[in-house]
């Protein structure tokens, strides 16, 4: 069950919607809800520093932290809203860093929800998605910027290739499984699911099945097609409204990159996306 949420809180009122959309979720599950907002100065260039006169950077610094606190006044007005349990934080200080001080805090809570990057409004969530995903060891659904509406639960896709990280997402997506309409399990036939068991769904299917959830089963047989672009063509074609998919990386020198059919997705989406690793 999903009883606490926390929320990285987006300091553009135009990027709202990723909070409109936590709250949706805190409201089906009747949940409790934290919006945290960053306001700490790690934004600044560590080499735009020493160019910077004092008064400018304080200026900048107080700049930001006007702006975080406006985000967090409209997370505690759409809370009330809601008649959610709301809980309001503001970090202006910290060492480790926005992206290692929400992973940290997310542990504590049953889900986290962080909204896409766009690069064209100047709003990179990158490298907080990548470190929450791979060392919070809690679920993460990731909004994108596109989104407009609240939770749907219409059709749930269930991206399926047998592995740890496809079956963890599922396994911590049950709550949201149990109340959608219809879920599918979505396979990629190529190497990773040559096990006639995996490509059938039939094991994962008496699994959720013992759940209460019924599902249907899509096979792609395609081996050389690219994963993320198989995923987003079946969401468009079958009007899927939420993705669940393990988080795919690699350990480079001990810090996780992400994979490439992971990296995809998340530039591309087009429907949030529920993630475990």
């Amino acid at each position: 069950m999903i009883r606490d949420i926390i929320l990285k809180l987006e300091v553009d009122k135009s990027r709202d919607s990723v909070c409109d959309y936590a709250i949706s979720i805190a409201e089906a599950f009747d949940a409790h809800i934290a919006g945290v907002a960053f306001a700490d100065g790690s934004s600044i260039p560590g080499f735009l520093m020493p160019d910077f006169p004092s008064h400018v950077l304080a200026g900048i610094v107080e700049e930001q932290e006007r702006a975080a606190r406006e985000a967090v006044t409209r997370f505690e007005a759409a809370a009330k809203r809601s008649l959610l349990s709301g809980e309001p934080r503001l970090v202006t200080e910290s060492e480790l860093g926005p992206a290692r001080a929400f992973l940290v805090m997310a542990r504590r809570f049953d889900l986290s929800v962080v909204m896409q990057s766009n690069y064209d409004q100047g709003a990179n969530n990158d490298i907080l998605i990548e470190a929450t995903l791979f060392d919070s060891g809690r679920p993460l659904i990731v909004v994108p910027y596109i989104q407009k509406d609240g939770l749907k639960l219409d059709r749930i896709l269930c991206c399926w290739d047998g592995s740890r990280a496809a079956t963890r997402a599922i396994n911590d997506a049950l709550p949201l499984l149990q109340k959608s309409q219809t879920v599918e399990l979505f396979i990629v036939g190529n190497e990773k699911t040559a096990d006639e068991r995996e490509i059938r769904g039939a094991e994962i299917g008496s699994h959720l099945a013992r759940h209460g959830i019924k599902v249907e089963v899509e096979t792609v047989p395609a081996a050389d097609l690219d994963v993320a672009d198989a995923i987003l063509s079946h969401v468009s074609d079958c009007s899927a409204s939420m993705i669940v998919m393990g988080g795919y990386g690699h350990s480079r020198l001990r810090e996780f990159v992400l994979g490439g059919a992971t990296r995809g997705i998340l530039s591309t989406m087009t429907v949030p996306v529920f993630m475990s690793h």
